[in-house]
């Protein structure tokens, strides 16, 4: 596939990054030649220097043959611009743009076919304020990712001493979950390493195990691999962005919310959209401001400012101080990692969240939903199930005659309204939407050709 990211900042350079591995002819646009030097220097990619939005530039950087335009600069206005031209003089197939200002989001009549040609629209604000809500939600998960429209999920925890499967075998599960309960263990890392889970496999305390389930049934499997966590009650949030707006919108009915921002003006004009937070300014940093707010009462302490630095240094005194969760924003890969193997219980990655979002798009073989994990060393992924027994490699076949990759796993089958955990002996039928957890990034390409349909099927 020959692919145009315009923009290279650290999204566009995290999406060139997981894309040139996989047999992808990939050219990137940007205005600043010194970062475009370095993307060189680190991948085998072409790159263009120019105005992401000029038809010239556009036109040096192969668009006229190119069969996906992903728009990611920092301009709105230019990522729009550019799937506009790019449809109208290149028709050029596929065409995604990130855009993040609500008064452009907020208007979905915009992006029609008819006014502005933008196939998939990128929101990072909006897809990292869903992210944090599904982990405030569930107390003691370290990851929540949707499949089938949210009918099933994905959770990613920490075992520990007093979770009820801790010590045992998982084949024990079923034997102590409540009636017409049911769960799939995925993965399991263990200091770092991968484990393939099978019923034997015991469950150590300080393992991530990754478990799939219907969504109504997620809080009963998180009490069998740690302690009831209490209820999440209060709420703090530092930064009063859209994401802080957003989040603060969505939880305040049902916890106490506050806000904290710097700014006095954009701090007023927060209050006067939200009904019942509690908006202070202040900077986020301030040791005698977390104080005075008793910060160590606070269930979910969340930093969600644009500054790494900030967000780092609040979100340790937060936690110092007593706040029993605390999540931070954090762009820079190198300091996720840090943070994630220190004091912070959850580092969130805005490249990571936003980059399964746009490789749903890129996927061959009826995928519909992928989300990054590991670093972008794993993905779990929802693919449709199409043909028939002839024409489909996994169609009318139980999971034990699959020739899945290797490490490959898969947990659970959406059919309908019905999420079947899946086992041996279960048989995927045509339209089902297949939930597998790859381990590996490298076997992406024997997972699409597995759920490609064969040249015959209409």
């Amino acid at each position: 596939m020959k692919i145009v990211i315009l923009g290279a900042g650290q999204v566009g350079s995290t999406v060139a990054s997981a894309l040139v591995h996989e047999d992808n002819d990939i050219t990137v646009v940007d205005i600043d030649q010194v970062r475009l030097k370095e993307l060189q220097d680190q991948m085998d990619i072409r790159c263009v220097l120019g105005h992401a939005s000029y038809p010239k530039v556009l036109e040096r950087a192969g668009i006229e043959d190119a069969d996906l335009v992903i728009a990611l600069t920092n301009s709105d206005e230019v990522n729009m611009v550019a799937c506009q031209i790019s449809y109208t003089l290149y028709n050029v197939p596929t065409r995604v743009a990130r855009v993040r200002a609500a008064e452009y989001t907020e208007r979905p009549e915009l992006f029609h076919r008819e006014h502005s040609p933008v196939d998939v629209l990128i929101s990072p604000e909006l897809l990292l304020t869903r992210y944090i809500t599904r982990l405030i939600e569930y107390p003691g998960a370290l990851q929540v990712l949707d499949f089938a429209d949210g009918r099933a999920q994905m959770v990613a925890t920490e075992a520990e001493a007093g979770g009820l499967l801790v010590g045992q075998k998982l084949y024990t599960l079923r034997h102590h979950m409540p009636a017409n309960t049911d769960a799939r263990v995925a993965a399991i890392y263990r200091q770092g390493q991968l484990i393939l889970p099978d019923g034997n496999t015991v469950i150590e305390e300080n393992d991530l195990v990754f478990f799939l389930a219907a969504r109504r049934h997620i809080p009963a499997v998180m009490k069998e691999l740690r302690p009831m966590d209490s209820p999440i009650r209060r709420v703090i949030l530092a930064g009063g962005g859209n994401i802080g707006k957003n989040l603060a919108r969505g939880l305040e009915r049902d916890h106490h919310v506050k806000i904290i921002e710097r700014d006095p003006v954009r701090a007023e004009a927060i209050a006067e959209d939200l009904a019942k937070t509690i908006v202070l300014v202040g900077d986020c940093a301030d040791e005698n401001l977390l104080r005075e707010e008793a910060v160590e009462n606070a269930d979910v302490y969340c930093v969600l400012t644009n500054d790494d630095e900030a967000n780092i240094l609040s979100a340790l005194q937060a936690k110092r101080m007593g706040a029993k969760k605390v999540i931070a924003i954090i762009n820079r890969p190198s300091y996720v990692d840090l943070m994630e193997s220190g004091t912070i219980d959850i580092a969130v990655s805005p490249q990571q969240v936003t980059i399964g979002s746009l490789l749903t798009h890129i996927r061959r073989g009826s995928m519909v939903r992928v989300h990054s994990l590991r670093r972008g060393a794993a993905e779990a992924i929802e693919a449709v199930a199409l043909g028939d027994r002839r024409s489909s490699k996994v169609v009318g076949r139980s999971l034990e005659e699959l020739d899945l990759p290797e490490s490959t796993t898969i947990g659970a089958i959406v059919r309908g309204k019905d999420v079947i955990i899946a086992h041996h002996d279960t048989v995927i039928e045509e339209h089902d939407h297949v939930l597998l957890f790859v381990p590996d990034k490298k076997q992406i390409h024997a997972v699409e050709r597995l759920f490609q349909v064969s040249a015959t099927f209409i």
